[in-house]
């Protein structure tokens, strides 16, 4: 069996000058291979603490049972503050609780009925334009990042992505993608206030560009909510949904910081996922012809989504595999103990779905693709204990199962529709905002 790719760790011992260099090349590789079995690890510079945590519950401790006591790392914002601002993404304690309260709503269950509509006309509208390569190499990524884009201004503002502002939104954020990483070095290494961040021109001028234009949109809504004229969509839900503790809803600067998160977590993890999924299946025909056969009878049908069995495994197991966001980053607010360490507050608690997903000691055959192992013991208490694409507790995506909604339809949608083969050398996983090819990736599609 050809396992997936998967980057080639570095050495165990590497001086801290090597290790800052590898890790602003790419954080995966930039990992030794012992992170792989290791249930915690150390990492020690005379400047600060850093812990990665895969002992599930030890995780559960952090995400779950005591989330106040480990909120974000405030060393995240770093690489992210110019784009995502004060979003939910960022925050911590009673702003981000009231953020969640005013969010939430939004994405309950039955929201996710109301969108599906705009998620379908997504697929279809992919499907089109794939149909346009018919027979033909395209790069996937492009794709998929074009697709998710278009289910988000679709849900998120009731216009397609051939709108003239989602246009140009989508075209800054390609831009933005692989300027700046999810985590940047100074998510590890503390830097004073004072010290510059050294943001690429570029990422500076895409994130300003990227919020002009969410800030048109979003000022366009609210004059609409104001005249009653608004779409029903999850804008309108946003921007109307009152704090039940305070009564107070977002204002026009809030909304734009919220929906760069959206955008950013709805869009960019989702192609990361959708490109990995499509590549997976096309290096593995007999789960590809699965899907084409489970996908035959699709319609537009918010109940068959729950009949997408198969797609739906495949896509967790791109997930696992590939989990859009590699690392997160807590930071300990009072003295700690974990598996006999004394662990300082303010040391970082380094949280990596990357790790934990292909843990040898946690899951049989880690490396491997295999979406049967959802249906088996191991499987099944992974899930509980060791898969987080979408973090855990109470800071789980609150956009989780809007995701397991979109992701499984439109790779559905795309099998049915095309025979895909993966075209030239396997694609190298790198970590930019997500899990992406370092080159690209590239599959052959023949209409079915």
């Amino acid at each position: 069996m050809t396992l997936p790719p998967k980057p080639a760790a570095r050495p165990d011992n590497v001086s801290l000058r090597q290790y800052v260099r590898l890790f602003r090349k790419d954080i995966l590789s930039a990992q030794p291979a012992r992170l792989y079995r290791a249930w915690m690890a150390e990492f020690r510079t005379p400047f600060f603490r850093s812990y990665l945590l895969n002992q599930p519950d030890l995780l559960k401790t952090v995400l779950k049972d005591r989330p106040d006591d480990f909120p974000k790392s405030s060393r995240i914002s770093e690489g992210l503050r110019p784009l995502l601002g004060n979003s939910v993404f960022l925050t911590n304690g009673e702003t981000w609780k009231r953020q969640r309260r005013i969010i939430d709503p939004a994405f309950e269950g039955g929201r996710l009925r109301d969108t599906f509509a705009a998620m379908w006309a997504a697929s279809e509208a992919a499907v089109r334009r794939l149909q346009a390569h018919e027979g033909r190499v395209v790069e996937i990524e492009e794709e998929t990042s074009h697709a998710a884009a278009d289910v988000i201004f679709r849900t998120l503002f009731s216009i397609p992505i051939e709108h003239d502002i989602a246009s140009q939104v989508f075209d800054q954020f390609r831009a933005y993608q692989r300027s700046q990483p999810i985590l940047n070095l100074a998510a590890f290494v503390p830097l004073p206030r004072w010290f510059p961040r050294f943001f690429r021109r570029e990422t500076k001028a895409t994130a300003a560009a990227i919020r002009g234009l969410i800030r048109q949109l979003t000022e366009e809504r609210m004059a609409a909510i104001r005249a009653g004229t608004a779409p029903d969509d999850l804008a309108t839900k946003i921007m109307t949904t009152r704090d039940p503790q305070t009564g107070d809803r977002f204002d026009s600067a809030e909304m734009v910081d919220q929906v760069a998160i959206f955008f950013l977590a709805g869009h960019e993890t989702s192609a990361s996922a959708l490109a990995w999924a499509l590549y997976l299946v096309a290096a593995n025909p007999d789960w590809q012809e699965k899907i084409a056969s489970e996908a035959a009878d699709l319609q537009e049908d918010f109940g068959a989504v729950s009949r997408l069995k198969i797609s739906r495994d495949v896509f967790r197991e791109a997930l696992r595999l590939y989990p859009p966001v590699p690392m997160m980053v807590r930071q300990s607010t009072c003295p700690e103990r974990f598996r006999d360490r004394d662990i300082a507050p303010g040391a970082q608690m380094v949280l990596s779905p990357w790790h934990l997903h292909r843990h040898e000691r946690l899951w049989e055959n880690p490396d491997a693709f295999d979406p049967a192992r959802w249906g088996t013991e191991n499987g099944k208490q992974c899930a509980r204990e060791a898969y987080m694409p979408f973090s855990a507790g109470p800071r789980v995506c609150t956009g989780a199962g809007f995701a397991m909604v979109e992701g499984p339809l439109i790779l559905s949608m795309i099998v049915k529709h095309f025979r895909i083969t993966p075209q030239g050398p396997p694609p190298v996983p790198v970590a930019y905002l997500t899990v992406r090819s370092r080159d690209g990736i590239r599959l052959r599609l023949e209409r079915r």
